[in-house]
Formats: C-alpha cells, structure tokens, sequence
C-alpha cells in the first residue's frame, strides 16, 4: 500500500514499567527483529505498519479486508514521565499492557497502570490486551502463567504469553487488540456519522454532528471514541 493508501488510521498505546520489552515487542511486530541491546525509551516513540482486516462474518467467512495503517506508540514506563505518557491515552485506541514474566514486581504494577486507564483513557473501559513478555526465559520466570491469566480475567482482558526475541504470540496479540477496536467500532458507531468527505451530506460538518450529540447527553465514551474515529479516518481516500 502506498502512502494515503488505507481505509483507517489507528493508534494503539504499548504502556508497562520500565524494562518489561515495549520497544523490542513493538520493533519484533514491526520488523520481525530484535535488537538484544537495551535502550531506554525517553518520553516517546512511535513505529508504524499498515496491516489488511478481514472480519469473520456469522458464517465465519471474512468479508471486505479493510486497510489499516497502524501507530504503535511506545510509552517510557519511568515514573518521571508519567505526565508525559499519560497525555497521550485520551487519543488512543487500544492499549498493548505489558509485564516481565521474569520480574514479579513489573506483574504486581499492572493494575496500577489499569488505573491510570481507566482515568486517562477515552473511556473506564478502554480495550486492552495483557502481555506477560520474556516468555522465552522460563527458567527466570516468576509469574505464573495461572496468576497472570486469573488477573486478566478479572478485568475481561485477553492475555498471552509473548516473546521479543523470537516473536511468539507477538502478532497475535496485537491481531487481537485490532479485532476489538473494530468490532467496537461496528458495535458502538453508527455508521451514519461517517463522514463523506469531510462534510456529511445533511450539510453539516462532522465535528458540528458531534456537537450536537454532546449536548443531548450522549455517552462520552462514544462521542470520544467517534472523535479519535473522525481523525483517524483517512479523508484523502475517502475524497478520492
């Protein structure tokens, strides 16, 4: 796909403490490497892939394949830039949580940083998948898989067990936080707000029919998620 080239541009968030594998997870997606030299993310970074979605029908045949060129922005998990960090949740999409199976303490934070989604993200109840990384040095792990899962059930959260270094279950975990984000979308937009263009054919902009939606009293995560939705679609194809 060349660039403009894409029906959706959406952005996910890798977020966790300091160390777990963000930046290596996120290089492994994106260039199926993996640099065993470890650099500090400072504030953030972003990688980019464009990626084709075909959603299953009923019948479980996928249908149209959507073309979606993915921002995956890479969080520094330090506390000094945590003001950072945190400003950019409310643009997000979906959220890539991950942990160090070899570092308990990075395991026992997760919820912490549950809580700061669910102040900062677009709603209480952002989508996001659990990463437990480093699933390659099993004989340094200190998490138990039981543990880890019985968390992330709490929070009705899909969890897998990933590797930088050999890029196990990386893919899939991400495949899964993008098939959440567009079923939200389908489950929780009406299409009817799409815009045409930028101007809908009604007469009225995009960002005024939003308006209007806020001052009836519908629910703010909705019109948030439809103003992250407004930005990121690609309006130079849609005009085309």
């Amino acid at each position: 796909m060349s660039d403009g080239d894409y029906d959706y541009l959406i952005k996910f968030l890798a977020l966790g403490d300091s160390g777990v594998g963000k930046t290596s997870l996120l290089y492994q997606y994106t260039d199926g490497k993996f640099n065993s030299k470890f650099i500090t993310t400072v504030g953030i970074d972003f990688r980019e892939k464009r990626v084709v979605y075909r959603p299953n029908g009923p019948d479980g045949v996928g249908g149209r394949g959507q073309r979606i060129h993915l921002q995956l922005w890479d969080t520094a998990g330090q506390e000094r830039f945590r003001s950072l960090t945190t400003a950019f949740f409310r643009d997000a999409m979906g959220f890539l949580l991950l942990f160090d199976l070899t570092n308990e303490q990075s395991f026992l934070n997760v919820r912490n940083w549950i809580s700061q989604l669910q102040m900062h993200a677009y709603c209480e109840n952002p989508d996001i998948v659990l990463c437990g990384n480093k699933s390659d040095l099993e004989d340094q792990r200190m998490v138990k898989e039981e543990e880890a899962k019985e968390l992330a059930e709490k929070y009705g959260i899909p969890y897998f067990e990933t590797s930088a270094a050999n890029g196990n279950n990386v893919s899939k975990a991400i495949d899964t936080l993008l098939d959440l984000i567009m079923k939200r979308m389908e489950r929780c937009v009406d299409k009817s707000w799409i815009p045409e263009g930028v101007v809908r054919s009604n007469g009225h902009s995009s960002t005024e029919q939003l308006s209007e939606e806020q001052e009836k009293g519908k629910c703010g995560c909705l019109t948030q998620l439809q103003l992250n939705l407004m930005y990121m679609l690609n309006y130079s194809t849609v005009a085309a």
